[in-house]
């Protein structure tokens, strides 16, 4: 579905991407480790199109996407959440999905007042969204008063509501409670089952290791290693990476 071809991107002397080649399966979780500063945020930022990739391509379902911008890219069928929180706090958890359902600026205000004719199905969409995230009675909500955890999870439904073909997640579970990492496990293994792709970065190890199909390993803005989770665990090379000689 998504493949990365020598992909390259340096800040001044720093090679936060250096070459680096791989491939995102339909169907499957991905996950991409590393140790800090290893370039892992940078390569999802490079294929959402946040930032510039200086050489390399990034191919998704046969179309070369380098280097379009963000609202192109989001609307060819890739969706993400980033490291930090990106809800509106003066909104309520509705209305925060509703912007989900079309990034064209000139229809925010129609998606946010509901004057959009298929704004029944849009409703009807996040009520079944919240449903499945047990976060029903939150719906009238205003964001900035939930919890990390539960803003989490409302990003999550909403970069899920939002139409696309592969769904990008960087670190779901950083900084929310045990209980809510179980949740979101269970979130993401019934995608899986619903046949959707996901390109997860994560810390997390007993978490990612759990939840992935193939693993791939960045260090110094290469890639490591790549494989099944099980061979990952045991790889000489990924321990060195994380825990030094």
């Amino acid at each position: 579905m998504l493949k990365l071809i020598n992909l390259k991107k340096h800040f001044g002397g720093v090679r936060a991407v250096d070459g680096c080649s791989f491939e995102i399966k339909k169907g499957k979780i991905t996950a991409l480790i590393g140790p800090n500063g290893s370039g892992k945020s940078t390569i999802f930022n490079l294929i959402s199109g946040v930032l510039k990739v200086n050489s390399g391509k990034v191919i998704l379902d046969m179309k070369n996407i380098t280097n379009l911008n963000v609202e192109d890219i989001s609307n060819l069928g890739i969706s993400r959440i980033f490291q930090q929180s990106r809800l509106f706090g003066n909104l309520t958890v509705k209305e925060n999905l509703l912007l989900a359902f079309d990034n064209e600026d000139t229809k925010f205000w129609k998606n946010l007042l509901f004057v959009d004719r298929s704004s029944k199905n849009k409703e009807e969409r996040i009520r079944k969204a919240l449903a499945s995230f047990k976060l029903d009675k939150y719906e009238n909500k205003l964001a900035r008063d939930l919890s990390y955890g539960q803003k989490r999870l409302i990003e999550i439904a909403r970069a899920i509501i939002k139409p696309h073909k592969l769904l990008m997640l960087d670190e779901p579970v950083a900084g929310v409670t045990p209980i809510l990492r179980k949740e979101i496990s269970r979130i993401l293994k019934d995608l899986r089952k619903m046949g959707e792709t996901l390109f997860v970065i994560e810390h997390d190890m007993n978490f990612i290791l759990n939840i992935a199909d193939e693993v791939i390993v960045l260090d110094e803005g290469k890639v490591l290693a790549s494989g099944k989770p099980n061979e990952i665990k045991h790889n000489k090379k990924v321990l060195e990476a994380y825990l030094g000689d």
